[in-house]
């Protein structure tokens, strides 16, 4: 039989890119294990269209 796993897959959307008011968005799709980090998860990843690295917040 299969273990379930904690790992679950979380969206990080970019925090700058909304107040910018350019159009489209910057979104990143990764897993975290919800039993190890149970707050939102935040990195600084890239984003092509404000072509700098940015703060992503997950989103539910």
């Amino acid at each position: 039989m299969a273990k379930k796993g904690n790992r679950v897959q979380v969206i990080l959307e970019c925090t700058e890119h909304k107040d910018s008011g350019m159009p489209g968005t910057s979104r990143y799709i990764t897993t975290k294990n919800k039993k190890n980090t149970t707050s939102r998860l935040e990195l600084k990843k890239y984003n092509p269209i404000l072509r700098k690295y940015t703060l992503h917040k997950e989103i539910k």
